[in-house]
C-alpha cells in the first residue's frame, strides 16, 4: 500500500531543495496543479506546462523558498495539508504565505495538487502589484 503522506512529504522536500525533476516527477502523465485565485498565476497548469515554468518561479526565489508542513490527513487518495512558506523572493522583498494544499493520487502519482493562499500576498510580492 502506497503511503500518500510520505508522497506529500517527499514532494515538499524536492521543492524545498528546488529539485524541479523530482518534484515534477512525481505527477501523473495526466496531472495538473491548480492555484486559487485570479493572480497572474492562477489557474490551472499541466504537468508539462509545470515543467516548462518551474524553472522560472525557482529563480524567483535566488536563495531558495522553503516550505512546512504543519499537518496532514489522509483518506483515501487525498492528503489534506496545512503549511507554510518563507523566502527572500528576488525583488529584495520577504515572502510568506499560509497554505492549504489538497493533493490527490494515483497509483503512486500525484494526479492533482490545488493550492490555496493569501492572493493578496502572492499579487503583492510575487507579482509586484500586477494583476490581470
Amino acid at each position: 500500500m502506497v503511503d500518500n503522506k510520505a508522497l506529500v512529504t517527499r514532494f515538499i522536500e524536492y521543492l524545498n531543495q528546488g529539485d524541479i525533476a523530482g518534484f515534477v516527477g512525481m505527477y501523473d502523465d495526466e496531472g495538473f496543479v491548480w492555484t486559487a485565485g485570479g493572480t497572474l498565476i492562477s489557474g490551472k497548469f499541466t504537468k508539462a506546462q509545470i515543467a516548462a515554468s518551474a524553472g522560472a518561479i525557482l529563480e524567483a526565489f535566488p536563495q531558495g523558498i522553503k516550505f512546512t508542513i504543519h499537518g496532514m490527513v489522509a483518506e483515501g487518495n487525498k492528503v489534506a495539508v496545512e503549511a507554510e512558506s518563507e523566502g527572500l523572493h528576488a525583488s529584495g522583498r520577504r515572502y510568506g504565505n499560509l497554505y492549504h494544499f489538497l493533493f490527490e493520487f494515483r497509483n503512486g502519482k500525484l494526479l492533482s495538487l490545488k493550492e490555496y493562499m493569501d492572493t493578496e500576498r502572492v499579487t503583492d510580492v510575487l507579482c509586484g502589484g500586477q494583476r490581470p
